[in-house]
């Protein structure tokens, strides 16, 4: 189990983890259990930007297709590409294997915004 006490949040159930500026992004365990079993995920290209809440990709369950928010505003730096041949890798290793991108930040201010683990906790526990 990853520790998730250095991981940000989105109310749309996002995670991300900041290194420096560059910040690495996926869905939470939460997001990939309520999804199901996930056979397609639309990724961004490098060198695409995005500003906070724009959606960014799409993942593809068996019974539903749910939208990739962003949760900062920056530049596409790298995707993971296992993922496109490994889908499954989402609801497996959400906080491992199975990110979705790298971005490069625009603005750390950004960062303020977000959810620390014991809200995002609150906000799936109720």
């Amino acid at each position: 189990m990853t520790e998730l006490d250095n991981h940000l949040f989105t109310k749309e159930h996002e995670w991300l983890i900041v290194d420096g500026d560059i910040a690495t992004i996926g869905i939470t365990d939460f997001a990939q259990g309520e999804l199901g079993d996930i056979i397609f995920i639309e990724l961004p290209s490098v060198g695409d930007c995005f500003v906070s809440e724009e959606v960014f990709g799409t993942i593809e369950a068996v019974k539903t297709v749910a939208d990739l928010f962003m949760p900062i505003k920056g530049d596409i730096i790298e995707i993971n590409d296992q993922i496109e041949d490994n889908p499954d890798y989402v609801n497996s290793s959400p906080y491992e294997k199975g990110w979705i991108a790298k971005i490069k930040i625009s603005n750390a201010s950004d960062l303020g915004n977000l959810l620390n683990h014991e809200d995002y906790k609150k906000l799936i526990n109720g």
